[in-house]
């Protein structure tokens, strides 16, 4: 009787199942074992067993999660993105590449040497980079939705991964972040223009907040994430969800005005849809998941996570090695651009919180891009001709 009542209370409604998850989500996140903690990447496996339950949660919580989040993003790092980018646009258009072809070059060895399928590892490598529009383009080549269970079998591992490796690094380095932290915001800001200097009293500001600007890059932004380029092959390419809204805030952001209209979003709102809109995002992504992965792996053996492992591992380690030694750069651009390179948008939040600096922002919106691109060629690359 009372399970019952549990049942169709408290289990079947799904407003009471996205904040209990969050609850637990955030408490499991918060626990640390020798100075690391999940954060808020807390909520994913919280989330992977309340999918492997049967508790399911629209798609449209994960949509607009990550809407929040990227747009979020764009708006903090826009003043000081074009600059940065101009003066690393080299570094980042490289680490972006090398990131994601090592990541294609695993799961074609993947393929040839250990056998397993190409749309099984095409999947599981689009879930190895966290990358959405990836899995679209693996589930368009392959015309299998094997690739959703390779995804669903790789991305756990894929968002902790990366969210443990920002945490690791410094530690293992052991670096000031203090002395870091001041000699990265004095780079980023030197000679940045100040596009906010009018006066306040000169410019329309259709609310106090900015949820009107925020609300008009996300419109801009889906428009963008519509526009889609045939590539060779067959195959389209699409900013999607996480693109569009990205490129749009990180345009508002930059000019801050649109004539006499103020675009500008005050910062406190910005971080705090950033933390709500990456929980979102973790919790409809981590449900959907968490749908029968236990069965998939028992069906197709535990061997396919510890492949979805490598197809993470071995991009981020080989990106931040080049970063490092060979692009020579700050610690904080680094693990920003691997952030960006392995399109991990729980392992920035956690970068933010690790650095105490939005500025680590900028990085990760300039290789985001062309990751974005390379895993969508890669995974249709894959599809088609493996």
């Amino acid at each position: 009787m009372i399970l019952e009542w549990f049942q169709e209370n408290i289990f079947s409604n799904t407003l009471m199942m996205v904040f209990l998850i969050a609850v637990i989500g955030y408490l499991v996140g918060s626990i640390k074992i020798k100075g690391l903690e999940l954060g808020t990447a807390g909520i994913l496996l919280v989330a992977l067993v309340f999918g492997h339950f049967g508790v399911e949660i629209p798609s449209l919580v994960r949509e607009l999660g990550l809407i929040c989040f990227v747009t979020s993003v764009g708006f903090i790092a826009g003043p000081k993105f074009f600059r940065n980018f101009k003066v690393n646009a080299t570094s980042y258009i490289l680490l972006g590449i090398i990131i994601i072809a090592s990541g294609a070059l695993t799961c074609a060895l993947v393929i040839k040497v250990f056998g397993i399928p190409a749309d099984i590892s095409t999947g599981m490598m689009a879930g190895a980079l966290t990358s959405t529009p990836g899995l679209a383009a693996a589930l368009e080549a392959t015309g299998s939705d094997a690739a959703s269970v390779g995804y669903g079998i790789a991305y756990p591992f894929g968002v902790v991964g990366v969210v443990l490796f920002v945490q690791l690094i410094p530690k293992i380095l052991k670096t000031d972040m203090a002395a870091e932290r001041a000699k990265f915001e004095a780079a980023a800001n030197v000679e940045v223009e100040d596009y906010h200097k009018t006066k306040k009293e000169s410019l329309f500001y259709a609310d106090s907040m900015g949820f009107f600007p925020f609300s008009l890059a996300i419109a801009l932004g889906i428009i963008l994430a519509k526009i889609e380029i045939k590539l060779p092959g067959g195959g389209i390419f699409a900013l999607g969800t996480s693109g569009g809204p990205l490129i749009a805030g990180l345009i508002l952001g930059h000019f801050g005005r649109i004539g006499k209209l103020s675009v500008k979003v005050e910062k406190h709102v910005l971080e705090c849809l950033r933390e709500f809109g990456l929980a979102l995002f973790l919790l409809g992504a981590g449900a959907q998941a968490g749908a029968g992965f236990v069965e998939i792996l028992q069906e197709h053996g535990v061997l396919l996570f510890v492949y979805g492992a490598l197809m993470t591992l071995i991009p981020m380690l080989l990106g931040y090695v080049f970063a490092a030694k060979v692009l020579k750069l700050s610690i904080f651009n680094t693990l920003g651009s691997i952030c960006g390179g392995m399109t991990s948008t729980p392992a920035l939040g956690t970068l933010i919180r690790v650095t105490e600096t939005d500025d680590v922002a900028s990085a990760y919106a300039a290789t985001y891009p062309v990751a974005l691109v390379m895993v969508v060629l890669a995974c249709q690359f894959i599809g088609i001709f493996l």
